[in-house]
């Protein structure tokens, strides 16, 4: 008689990242965020990066100043905010165009 083996499942947890347009009730998470990361917080219109709903991370789409942090490894989620701004059409920089030659 062949002999079964137990079965396991292996559960992992991987928390849901969320990225949204901060409002006015989450001003104190962006002054928090900016407190722990000891800079000033982001301006203007702001994206905040929050995983497994706690906030990690906080970018100005408008100059493109994040503060993030600096207790959770959030170097990744920045870069994503910084990708989403820059899906978005932003930071509003002015933006350098290449040089074309010139025909006569």
């Amino acid at each position: 008689m062949p002999r079964l083996l137990p079965t396991s499942t292996s559960l992992s947890y991987e928390p849901a990242i969320s990225i949204r347009r901060a409002g006015h009730h989450d001003r104190h998470a962006v002054e928090r965020l900016a407190e722990l990361d000891s800079a000033a917080a982001p301006r203007g219109e702001i994206l905040l990066a929050e995983v497994g709903g706690e906030p990690w991370a906080a970018l100005s789409v408008d100059d493109g100043h994040a503060v993030a942090d600096p207790f959770r490894r959030s170097g990744s989620i920045v870069d994503l905010l910084r990708a989403c701004a820059e899906h978005r059409g932003g930071p509003r920089r002015e933006r350098r165009t290449a040089l074309l030659p010139r025909w006569a």
